[in-house]
């Protein structure tokens, strides 16, 4: 296996073995640059940690190699882009990340099934992966990989914490979220934005799974997770979708966190 800092002038530093890699990278980050994280077996559960700031990222990749860009503003590249991040995330000349294969009693765990914090826009054989037919002005801080970063900070709208999946007013936005895999799920949470008056909320909204079936899920104005006892065995993803508004003068509902309990 191995972790890889790929800049313009090609690898920069890189940490090679069989298990549990450590990289100290001890240089500032430029625009262009990216981690490559290469693996031996796919498809295969990892732990990999982008950056010390950040959690670690239990992700099923179908994969062997997944490239991972520096997060740049792309109107001003000289700029690191921490809007949606913590501000201390990828800043600086000393950089930890970290990769593993997952422990068999990991694989086994009930836990969030929807959480990755290094999810990308793209899909790159990196999962759980969400995408959407919508995210507001294609900003960083209303994107739909917001939804699965495991930050559940609802209160307000900017910055981060609160980095939420923005809809831009449209009636038939819809936000999909796949696991890779097959799994199974007893539990749907779904954590809303809650800074009101400035915030609306969604009264109703229908998830669909692949196999077909789906259901009509109710709300209401709360900053509380809601939760839906919901089991589906063998699923590969859900969507989100019918998002039916509130009668409320706010034009702005929000989807903070997805939540997907399972094995």
């Amino acid at each position: 296996m191995q972790i890889a800092v790929i800049t313009a002038q090609g690898t920069a530093c890189q940490v090679l073995g069989s298990d549990d890699l450590t990289m100290g990278y001890q240089a500032q980050y430029q625009p262009g640059d990216k981690l490559r994280f290469t693996v031996d077996q796919v498809p295969a559960f990892y732990v990999i940690r982008v950056d010390g700031a950040m959690d670690e990222a239990y992700v099923y990749l179908t994969q062997d190699t997944v490239d991972y860009p520096i997060p740049f503003d792309p109107e001003n590249p000289m700029n690191l882009t921490r809007i949606s991040y913590s501000p201390g995330s990828f800043i600086g000349q000393l950089h930890y990340i970290t990769l593993r294969r997952a422990r068999p009693e990991e694989t086994k765990n009930y836990r969030n099934l929807a959480k990755n914090v290094m999810d990308q826009h793209d899909d790159v054989g990196c999962y759980p992966h969400v995408h959407a037919n919508v995210e507001t002005r294609g900003e960083s801080l209303f994107a739909a990989r917001n939804t699965i970063d495991g930050v559940l900070a609802n209160a307000c709208h900017y910055p981060w914490p609160f980095q939420s999946w923005g809809i831009g007013q449209r009636e038939d936005a819809e936000l999909t979220l796949e696991f890779g895999r097959p799994v199974d799920m007893d539990e749907l949470r779904l954590i809303t934005r809650a800074d009101f008056p400035h915030d609306s909320w969604w009264e109703r909204a229908t998830v669909t799974f692949s196999d077909g079936t789906s259901e009509v899920l109710h709300m209401e104005k709360s900053a509380a997770p809601h939760v839906f006892p919901i089991r589906r065995q063998g699923i590969t993803w859900l969507k989100l979708g019918q998002l039916i508004r509130a009668d409320d003068p706010s034009p702005f509902p929000a989807l903070t966190q997805i939540e997907v309990y399972g094995r």
